[in-house]
């Protein structure tokens, strides 16, 4: 079932983000983060969690992107699901999830970038409808 997501699910989040996109992390960096972004209304936290056990199984994580040419949309800053889970349909219900905020709230569009070397995670969004239009190489100074 698709729900907000809650402190309760961090320890299930950070797994996810370990075992799901490869980005192991501590639990108290998860909290902090959370504790944050959770209470910022540019950022959208949706989780799936099984409807027995309501055990966290999935989650997509967007914010709004806004420049100075283009209208308004989100920007999917995490799309995961347990390894377990996947095949199920639980990030196709997420993403519809998503898209359906995009209408409510008078986006215009949703983007995501994903890492050269996904290719399954390629071909699960061209088969839900989204196109890729361009090959970037990601730029990062830790400071």
């Amino acid at each position: 079932m698709l729900r907000e997501l809650r402190d309760a699910d961090l320890e299930q989040i950070r797994d996810i983000n370990e075992f799901s996109l490869g980005y192991p992390t501590s639990l108290e960096l998860a909290q902090r983060q959370f504790a944050k972004l959770s209470q910022d209304s540019q950022h959208i936290l949706i989780g799936y969690a099984d409807e027995k056990t309501d055990q966290l199984l999935g989650y997509v994580h967007a914010q709004v992107y806004e420049n100075l040419y283009s209208d308004a949309g989100l920007n999917v800053l995490a799309l995961a699901v347990h390894p377990e889970a996947q095949g199920r349909g639980i990030g196709k219900q997420l993403m519809a999830r998503l898209e359906n905020v995009v209408r409510e709230q008078g986006y215009e569009f949703i983007r995501l970038n994903s890492g050269a070397h996904r290719l399954e995670a390629h071909a699960f969004y061209e088969n839900i409808g989204y196109d890729g239009d361009k090959t970037q190489k990601r730029f990062m100074k830790y400071l």
